[in-house]
């Protein structure tokens, strides 16, 4: 892979996770996380329209978009085709990374156990999704498993909220966090499109504190 998650982020520390009920709310969310000072985003395949949404957002030029939820080679290569710049898997699929590897584009992929870093490791990615981040032990996971592999870098999701942003982003094997609480379901069903800004900039104020 010619380039890494951190090269598309850019110094980005924040990735707001989202699942998009309908492409209707794609421009306006757009909007409304660039407003709040967003660069990226991860746009889940959880939705009928996440392939539409993602190409809307993308199209808008203020975001970084890529894909989560990313299960299958064919997932990775519609998502790639509707504009995604990364993928994001929620575990560790060997065709899923070789795809990505043949797409050119980053592919992080989900660990829960010392194996699974192993494995994305030998198989020379340098980032992966420590995921589920808090059910599975949150910072202390983090360090635990950082600690034997000092050359990971590590993209924890998985319910985190605001409260645990400066325990994550503090360890050095942090590149960024990944969260839905700035966009969430509800806010997109109301048209909160002010309370998602409002919940972006706040998040990446703490970012910076």
């Amino acid at each position: 892979m010619t380039a890494g998650l951190a090269s598309v982020l850019a110094g980005a520390r924040i990735l707001p996770v989202l699942t998009v009920p309908s492409v209707a709310n794609a421009g306006p969310l757009a909007d409304a996380l660039t407003a709040g000072g967003a660069r990226c985003a991860e746009v889940t395949l959880r939705g009928p329209d996440a392939e539409h949404v993602m190409k809307t957002m993308a199209a808008h030029g203020g975001l970084a978009v890529g894909a989560g939820t990313v299960l299958t080679p064919d997932q990775a290569e519609r998502a790639v085709a509707a504009g995604a710049r990364f993928v994001v898997s929620p575990g560790y699929d060997a065709e899923v990374v070789a795809r990505c590897r043949e797409l050119d584009v980053p592919v992080v992929p989900g660990v829960a156990t010392a194996t699974e870093l192993m494995c994305a490791l030998r198989a020379g990615l340098d980032t992966v999704k420590l995921f589920p981040a808090e059910p599975l032990g949150g910072t202390g996971m983090l360090k635990a498993l950082a600690a034997p592999f000092p050359q990971a870098r590590f993209l924890p999701t998985g319910g985190i909220g605001p409260a645990h942003l400066s325990g994550y982003l503090s360890h050095p094997a942090v590149l960024a966090v990944g969260g839905s609480w700035m966009a969430t379901t509800g806010h997109l069903e109301r048209g909160d499109y002010d309370g998602i800004r409002r919940l972006t900039a706040e998040a990446l104020e703490r970012s910076r504190g």
